[in-house]
């Protein structure tokens, strides 16, 4: 078992029973929830461990990237890619559970032969993903919260930036709140990723672990760890630490940004990102 399933198992075993709150089973996409008993503002970024909150029912949720650039150098090239708005758009469907879509309008990426100079570059559009998520508990109270989210990613992406290939996921999500103003979430991950030859699907496993401090009422910043393997033959770990903050504007906007480095060869050297998540 994956230390890192041991750890949700752990601490949902331990975790205290949820504090007792106002019944909100009955609101729903036809009976959006009110404001008044909105819970606070969670989004599945900066980082990369998702939240195991979900977006009350019938209300939406934007997040986004205003930009986002990645950089990496491996065996004589240099890649960079730069994203423009890749965004989630998430529905609550019930005060469980929300659907969430996530595309990426403008890819450019560009490959440059450091041996001979020659680049090469293409422009187009990402692949749509689409994720429920679900929560088991925790989503309005509680010391813990827990959630199962399954994924399918959809080939539409332009030629070069994709591998046409329809690929599925499943993804845990655990928070665990230490205190008022620090916070920890752990999150494992499977998905089935076509192998590089196009000879059949090989699971892939990614882990993670992030730790949040609240720095005042509007000023949030995180550190995290991210790890991922694929079963297929000859892949590598790819393995980042990652730092970023959070500022929040007001109850329904928040401005992030953050940078991810890579400690393996296989991991991009360099992510920078800045965002926004705005909640209707």
């Amino acid at each position: 078992m994956h230390i890192s399933l041991v750890l949700l198992a752990a601490a949902a075993a331990s975790s205290p029973a949820p504090a007792q709150v106002a019944d909100k089973s009955g609101y729903s996409l036809a009976n959006p929830t009110p404001r008044e008993a909105l819970r606070d503002l969670s989004t599945d970024r900066p980082d990369k461990t998702e939240s195991p909150y979900t977006v009350d029912a019938g209300r939406v949720q934007v997040e986004l990237d205003f930009v986002n650039f990645t950089r990496d150098r491996d065996r004589g090239s240099r890649a960079q890619t730069l994203s423009l708005l890749p965004v989630n758009f998430k529905l609550g469907i019930t005060n469980s559970t929300d659907l969430q879509l996530l595309f990426d309008p403008r890819v450019r990426q560009r490959v440059k032969d450091r041996a001979t100079g020659r680049s090469d570059s293409v422009t187009g559009v990402g692949d749509l993903t689409l994720r429920l998520k679900h929560n088991l508990w925790g989503n309005d109270g509680g010391g813990t919260a827990l959630a199962v989210m399954p994924v399918v990613k959809l080939p539409t992406a332009s030629n070069g930036i994709g591998n046409d290939a329809v690929e599925f996921g499943l993804i845990v999500p655990l928070a665990i709140a230490v205190s008022d103003r620090v916070g920890i979430g752990l999150m494992s991950e499977v998905d089935l990723l076509e192998q590089a030859d196009g000879s059949g699907y090989a699971p892939s496993f990614i882990h993670s672990a992030t730790v949040s401090f609240a720095l005042g009422e509007r000023l949030g910043v995180y550190s995290e760890l991210f790890a991922e393997r694929s079963t297929e033959r000859g892949a590598r770990w790819i393995v980042t630490a990652d730092a970023g903050l959070t500022y929040r504007l007001s109850d329904d906007l928040q401005l992030d940004g953050g940078v991810n480095l890579g400690l393996t060869r296989a991991a991009d050297d360099l992510q920078l990102f800045v965002g926004v998540s705005r909640r209707f």
